[in-house]
């Protein structure tokens, strides 16, 4: 899936609804862990896939971009759409977060150059840093906390209209599919212009 600059359109960010896609609950999540400057001007959301192959593609150009400008908050939202292995390993990195492991647990995940499987997960994330059976033990006590982050971001991916994987939140645009990193520097230089408008 490919989108061009003229595909971002103004996302419906607003108040007055349901709470799941009210700007906070897109935006600021308390459930999901942030990447990059957890203070920066501008949120990039990514709705993503372990075992999409464009999310993979695109995660290390997304990171290298987050950490050259240095002032973006990137929230990553799992968006299992290809089958329950994608739900296992959502579930087993939201689950890292309780150990202070989210980030080894995704770039892991996406980073993976096999096929992802029940059986290799645990062994991809165990190299990682990411103690597995604990991972485990938090994902059933948190079980309802984890399975309402998945259901808040289907819903929101929904509501934005998105096809698939990738789609990203990016200020106030909304980015359907992948794009080329020039294009992601436009747009996000384009959401921190729209943004100073809004204060002005």
């Amino acid at each position: 899936m490919t989108a061009a600059i003229a595909a971002v359109s103004a996302a419906a960010l607003g108040e007055g609804f349901d709470d799941t896609l009210s700007r906070d609950a897109v935006l600021r999540d308390p459930e999901i862990p942030v990447l990059g400057n957890a203070d920066g001007d501008l949120t990039v959301v990514e709705y993503f896939d372990y075992q999409c192959p464009y999310c993979k593609k695109l995660a290390p150009d997304i990171a290298q971009v987050v950490r050259e400008d240095g002032k973006i908050r990137l929230v990553l939202k799992d968006w299992p759409i290809f089958g329950a292995v994608s739900r296992s390993a959502a579930q087993l990195a939201l689950a890292a977060k309780y150990q202070n492991k989210y980030q080894e647990a995704h770039d892991a995940l996406i980073g993976a150059k096999e096929k992802l499987s029940d059986a290799n997960i645990p062994e991809l994330l165990t190299k990682a840093g990411v103690d597995v059976e604990k991972a485990k033990q938090d994902l059933g006590a948190h079980q309802k906390i984890i399975d309402d982050v998945l259901t808040r971001n289907d819903k929101q991916a929904d509501a934005f209209g998105f096809q698939g994987t990738p789609g990203f939140i990016v200020g106030f645009f909304r980015v359907p599919g992948v794009v080329e990193m020039k294009v992601f520097k436009q747009i996000i230089a384009d959401a921190r212009a729209a943004a100073k408008k809004r204060k002005d």
